[in-house]
């Protein structure tokens, strides 16, 4: 099967930069599939799901943050808030990361204040999915 680059970077360091043959994006509505050979297109990442497949038929899977992709020329760049994978996370903090954030929410708070804590909650959902301690 065809390969194309992919680089992963987060605020805070190169998650991944190698050849993969299929990448999955979570988008706002669902997820997409790039494959080599994609037209060029600009894609907005939600939090969620990021999974890759390397030329070995292994899967790597990350948790990724807010961001957006770019496919130009058979290379993909993506730039997200934070990637961490399923295993890096501490299922306890981010438990307590959800009930803060539960509890943040039920505050009176600016619009400002009410969107950062959907996001952190959103955030911590998706990392407790990952490593499937959800209640």
């Amino acid at each position: 099967m065809n390969t194309f680059s992919l680089k992963v970077i987060a605020s805070d360091k190169i998650f991944f930069d190698g050849r993969v043959e299929v990448l999955i994006i979570p988008e706002v509505d669902g997820e997409k599939a790039i494959l080599a050979h994609h037209e060029d297109i600009v894609i907005a990442i939600d939090i969620g799901d990021l999974k890759f497949r390397l030329g070995d038929k292994t899967w790597v899977n990350a948790v990724v943050g807010k961001g957006f992709a770019q496919v130009i020329n058979n290379r993909v760049s993506v730039l997200v808030d934070t990637a961490e994978r399923p295993e890096d996370i501490d299922a306890a903090r981010a438990k307590d990361a959800l009930e803060r954030a539960k509890e943040q929410l039920r505050q009176k708070q600016s619009l400002q204040d009410f969107h950062l804590s959907q996001a952190s909650m959103a955030r911590a959902m998706s990392r407790l999915k990952s490593t499937s301690k959800f209640d």
